[in-house]
């Protein structure tokens, strides 16, 4: 691959994650939410119990956004902290009866937007993306550890 079509790659993966979260956002947006908010919802829906601390590291998201975020969805009554207990500090976070519908209606605006985002290539096209984007970003994650064991080596 020449160096022009490698950047080229990068700024359309780029340009590709960009529109994405545009689009979710405008999704959202319908129902009051942010693409951030959905995000929260749709992991504590898979990982329910989470520590906040887990849910900044698996969503990538700094503690105090993610505790912006967790407040106004508390305030409307999605999630709940519960305390921990075998950790007093800690609270663990729990879907409400009421984020269920919630987030029915909002998979479902998220299936459309994918399908339309993936109009044109069949399924075969989409699972090999699929492995090719994975492999990327677990090079792209290795790196990064191993950029942040050199940094704690040096300054550690």
């Amino acid at each position: 691959m020449l160096p022009t079509e490698i950047r080229e790659l990068a700024f359309t993966l780029n340009d590709v994650a960009r529109l994405l979260r545009t689009c979710a956002d405008q999704k959202a947006a319908r129902f009051g939410m942010s693409r951030a908010k959905w995000a929260v919802l749709a992991r504590l829906d898979h990982f329910e119990g989470l520590k906040q601390t887990e849910l900044a590291d698996a969503l990538d998201l700094q503690p105090i956004t993610l505790t912006r975020l967790l407040d106004g969805l508390c305030e409307n009554g999605l999630i709940e902290r519960r305390n921990d207990p075998d950790d007093r500090r800690a609270k663990r976070l729990f879907l409400t009866p009421a984020a269920r519908p919630l987030l029915e209606r909002l998979s479902v605006l998220g299936a459309d937007l994918m399908a339309s985002a993936l109009e044109g290539l069949d399924e075969r096209r989409i699972a090999s993306l699929l492995t090719d984007l994975s492999i990327i970003k677990e090079n792209l994650r290795r790196g990064a550890q191993k950029r942040d064991a050199e940094l704690e080596k040096r300054h550690g």
